[in-house]
């Protein structure tokens, strides 16, 4: 079955703000099973919006619009859906019940034009929306399946997953079901390479990568008359990518994060870790302050951006930096031992370097960034190459620290029990 996104807002067109609402609604589209051959944007014109509309509904089974729900003159994209389907609104009571509460629970009063929300098309099933006051609505239409979002993704996504999502799986004659293999610590191309001959001889299940800043995800899908079958079509696909990848797969699970798969792997050795952060200035901490209950193995970090912090804070010596400078392997390695010392973590990480886009020289380019690791009175060093803008950078190395701090927790409990020393 064929779906099309339809994202509607001249700010997006403006790029006023970013179209993260085709991304999600694209990802569990084929998650679903769907296949998605076009997204479109549009501007609040009606003309185009309706021209759009009639384009998707002639070569697309389901249809989904995000945006143009509001109560302002602008939103104009459930009255334009309806007069393509020849539908008229009408006032649904329990959305005009829901905006009333909505207000009256905030110490407000809807103005005039909020009651406009509550307008329906005639016919259609409507999607109440628990989180803002515009309701989801859902059309059909000789063989067309047309569903109207709001358009803020903090009331689009739960909407789509809590009554979109299952709707769509009525229309779908077979169970689809999806396991996502997550490797890091090698490069999309390189990954892509080793499995092409699964990627060019599937068939059901079907394999896609999808490349992430610092990782590459594998999703496996598979069709079949139940979620036991399509599971059995699944785990031999599963099992062959972690046969090919070993230790750098992190996960089989998809909800499962590149910090919670550090976090889980200190849990399992009762291991507490600290970091130390230079030109990432507290990024690395937060990515791991995303994993709920981390504060049974990450008490605290250390954000030295000077060259005095890094002395101060954590004993970087004076020597090193003069010689070597505050990018360079030494000082990496005398941060991370610091940031243990200091804090009496049994794993440390430290990052350090020049995220741009000035301060680089020919002998110390932009992107150039060391990450050190002390795991138990052993401390390693990587150098890394970064290329892009400063956020990316920053982004990148902050992938990249996480993927080695795990790589040299499993290294040393691969040789030996944890012998923690300072």
């Amino acid at each position: 079955m064929k779906v099309e996104i339809i994202c509607v807002g001249t700010e997006l067109l403006l790029g006023n703000i970013v179209n993260t609402n085709a991304a999600y609604l694209s990802e569990q589209c084929a998650a679903l099973g769907l296949s998605c051959y076009y997204q479109q944007v549009v501007g609040d014109n009606t003309e185009r919006l309706e021209g759009t509309l009639k384009t998707a509904l002639h070569r697309s089974e389901v249809i989904i619009l995000s945006g143009g729900l509001g109560p302002t003159k602008d939103d104009l994209t459930k009255e334009t859906a309806a007069a393509v389907l020849g539908k008229k609104l009408v006032m649904d009571e329990a959305s005009r019940e829901h905006i009333r509460i909505f207000f009256a629970n905030r110490d407000k009063l809807p103005t005039e034009n909020n009651w406009k929300q509550a307008m329906v098309p005639e016919g259609c099933k409507v999607l109440y929306n628990e989180n803002g006051t515009a309701p989801g609505v859902i059309m059909e239409a000789e063989g067309r399946h047309v569903i109207l979002l709001p358009g803020p993704p903090n009331e689009l996504q739960p909407l789509f997953d809590k009554s979109v999502a299952p709707y769509l799986r009525t229309l779908q004659p077979d169970v689809i079901c999806s396991r996502t293999v997550k490797v890091c610590n090698i490069g999309e191309s390189r990954a892509e390479t080793m499995v092409s001959d699964l990627i060019e001889a599937q068939d059901n299940p079907t394999l896609a990568p999808y490349a992430k800043v610092g990782e590459v995800h594998f999703r496996v899908t598979a069709k079949a008359e139940s979620e036991k079958a399509a599971d059995k079509l699944i785990r031999p696909i599963v099992k062959e990518l972690k046969k090919r990848f070993g230790k750098d797969v992190y996960t089989t699970d998809t909800d499962v994060t590149l910090e919670q798969a550090v976090a889980m792997l200190l849990d399992k050795y009762k291991l507490t870790i600290t970091t130390a952060e230079s030109c990432t200035g507290g990024q690395l901490a937060a990515r791991l302050i995303n994993v709920p209950g981390i504060s049974g193995v990450f008490g605290s970090g250390y954000v030295t951006y000077a060259d005095k912090a890094k002395h101060k804070l954590l004993g970087v010596k004076k020597s090193t930096l003069r010689k070597n400078g505050a990018v360079s392997a030494e000082t990496a390695a005398q941060m991370a031992v610091g940031a243990a010392k200091a804090s009496g973590a049994d794993v440390a990480v430290s990052v350090t370097g020049i995220a741009g886009p000035d301060g680089g020289s020919e002998e110390k380019p932009v992107g150039l960034v060391y990450v050190g690791c002390f795991v138990c009175g052993r401390t390693t060093v990587k150098e890394y190459h970064f290329a892009g803008s400063r956020s990316k950078v920053r982004e990148s190395t902050v992938a990249a620290a996480l993927t080695q701090v795990r790589g040299c927790i499993q290294q040393q409990f691969k040789k030996k029990a944890c012998r923690c020393a300072l």
